[in-house]
């Protein structure tokens, strides 16, 4: 953009920001496309390069088009203009097929007339040869490009596909009306009309004055005045002339010049151009104000994603499963053996222990339930309320993007849901270190209530029970006190652990619940939350672009 605007500086008065208008509307462009109609940013990308194209070229000269219906009298205000027969008039040629450029100052107008499509043996330069000796009125026309356009009612449509394209090139346009014709709704709905906004570049021209008796002349141009009113052209300047005898045109040449000696027409058009594509696409944009994603509505998203991806399941699957590896470990080893029978919760989702407890990170989740169709659903509901509640407001095209955007990339979510909590380490390969520490001692118990046990079957078979040098403790029994010890010790202190792994068993599933949620929330912004804030941050990059043409 930076190459297309060499030359802004040089073109605009001091102060004027046309250049950073024209890149803000370019911006602007660019980011609504394929979010706004393609036609209405097809407009503002085309004013953005003809602009951009207009401000790389001369800025010495102004492009002044003069444009009319076939008979009006264009092509002999366009000669009395240039004080030269450069123009066929008349029975010779009653319509002008091809535009024809008359240059004051050629210096720097080569590149401008390429520009144009204006081919060479179209264009002349006023202080050529043909007119060494210039008078002071052709003077002050220095840096005017005029150009005779084609006749806008032509039947030929490659006429009227030139007047069309140099008409939203031109930095002033002067039209011809006639007397016969200037209420024909052919120039007033195709060229008049439309053309609202660029009004202060336009001059209305009452050609053929002299054949309107004077007393009826105040009169017509009265009604060319209401006329133009009703088009919404109220600041459209409206001249008489008679290019055959030349009144009026010394008016009309002293207009074109003061225009272009202030350079009120190039920076005029570019402004009214400018202006007419920004305020269509800020109408089409909207003006509501940026939104922003906020935590709580990814934490709904979370949540619901969470559901569908089985969270909760692994969740309770995991401290069922801690209970059940530690309850076994620390329960009295015979009950230990008779509750190993009973399966790992963990297995039946095949996030089973494995070897070294390595599969506990679900590198396999083939068991996990599929996503219900109520889940599903939920899904989709949540994200489109997502969508819905940060486009609020916007217009269509916006908020079809946005929607658009959340809901691109659903299809992948449950390959990315079941591959986030695979990579996810449940943390639960290994029970806590007193728990290793409880085992040897179940096993010590187990061994004393054993060696009681034999013990005291061995005296009770001598018949030495109750003797009193059998070895007691309190009175009873060594082996007595070691069998129900051994016993009710490893009882007791497996209901103690019972209680102890209950709450390890919450407190890993707790850290199990948050990594798995992390893996989620990593899932929900990759495939939602930041396709979402692209579609934010164009919509941001619309606004602000916008505000940078309208200033």
């Amino acid at each position: 953009m930076t190459s297309l605007l060499e030359g802004t500086d040089r073109l605009v008065t001091r102060g004027t920001e046309i250049g950073a208008r024209i890149d803000g509307l370019d911006g602007a462009a660019q980011a609504a496309r394929g979010r706004l109609d393609d036609g209405l940013v097809d407009a503002a990308a085309a004013v953005v390069e003809r602009a951009a194209g207009r401000l790389r070229l001369s800025a010495d000269h102004t492009v002044v088009g003069i444009a009319g219906a076939t008979g009006s009298g264009k092509s002999s205000t366009f000669n009395a203009l240039t004080g030269l027969e450069l123009s066929a008039v008349g029975v010779r040629r009653p319509t002008t097929s091809w535009a024809t450029a008359c240059v004051w100052g050629r210096e720097g107008a080569e590149e401008l007339l390429e520009w144009l499509g204006i081919a060479p043996r179209h264009q002349t330069t006023r202080d050529s040869m043909l007119d060494l000796g210039r008078s002071d009125q052709q003077a002050e026309l220095d840096g005017v490009v005029l150009l005779d356009l084609p006749d806008h009612d032509s039947t030929e449509v490659a006429h009227h596909l030139e007047v069309d394209r140099l008409v939203s090139l031109a930095d002033l346009l002067v039209w011809v009306v006639d007397p016969q014709k200037y209420a024909d709704a052919a120039i007033h709905d195709r060229y008049l009309k439309p053309y609202v906004e660029q009004q202060d570049v336009m001059l209305v021209v009452l050609n053929h004055i002299d054949t309107v008796p004077e007393e009826r002349r105040q009169s017509m141009l009265d009604d060319v005045r209401r006329l133009l009113d009703e088009d919404g052209l109220d600041r459209v300047p409206v001249l008489a002339v008679s290019a055959r005898l030349g009144t009026g045109i010394p008016e009309l040449r002293a207009e074109i010049a003061r225009r272009s000696a202030e350079k009120q027409a190039t920076r005029g058009r570019l402004d009214a151009d400018i202006r007419e594509v920004t305020d269509k696409l800020a109408e089409a944009n909207g003006d509501v104000q940026t939104r922003v994603v906020e935590p709580a509505q990814v934490a709904d998203l979370d949540e619901a994603f969470a559901e569908a991806a089985g969270v909760p399941v692994v969740v309770e699957a995991l401290e069922r499963s801690v209970r059940v590896r530690g309850n076994r470990a620390t329960t009295w080893p015979v009950l230990g053996l008779l509750a190993g029978i009973k399966s790992d919760p963990l297995k039946r989702l095949d996030l089973d222990l494995g070897e070294d407890g390595r599969r506990l990170s679900g590198r396999t989740r083939a068991a996990l339930p599929e996503a219900t169709q109520v889940q599903r659903a939920q899904v989709d509901d949540e994200v489109r309320s997502f969508a819905d509640r940060l486009t609020s407001g916007m217009t269509p095209g916006w908020v079809t993007a946005v929607r658009r955007a959340a809901g691109s990339r659903l299809d992948q979510l449950g390959d990315r849901l079941d591959q986030a909590l695979a990579d996810t380490d449940l943390g639960v390969a290994r029970l806590p270190a007193w728990v290793g520490i409880v085992r040897v001692l179940q096993w010590l118990l187990l061994l004393a209530a054993v060696v009681g046990l034999g013990w005291t079957a061995a005296l009770a078979g001598l018949g030495r029970l109750s003797d009193p040098d059998t070895i007691s403790v309190g009175g009873v029994a060594l082996a007595v006190v070691l069998l129900v010890g051994g016993v009710v010790g490893g009882l007791v202190l497996a209901l103690v652990c019972r209680l102890l792994v209950g709450s390890a068993a919450r407190t890993r599933a707790a850290r199990a619940d948050e990594r798995l949620r992390e893996g989620v929330n990593t899932v929900t912004h990759e495939l939602v939350i930041e396709p979402v804030e692209a579609e934010l941050a164009a919509y941001a990059a619309v606004r602000d672009g916008l505000a940078r043409a309208q200033a």
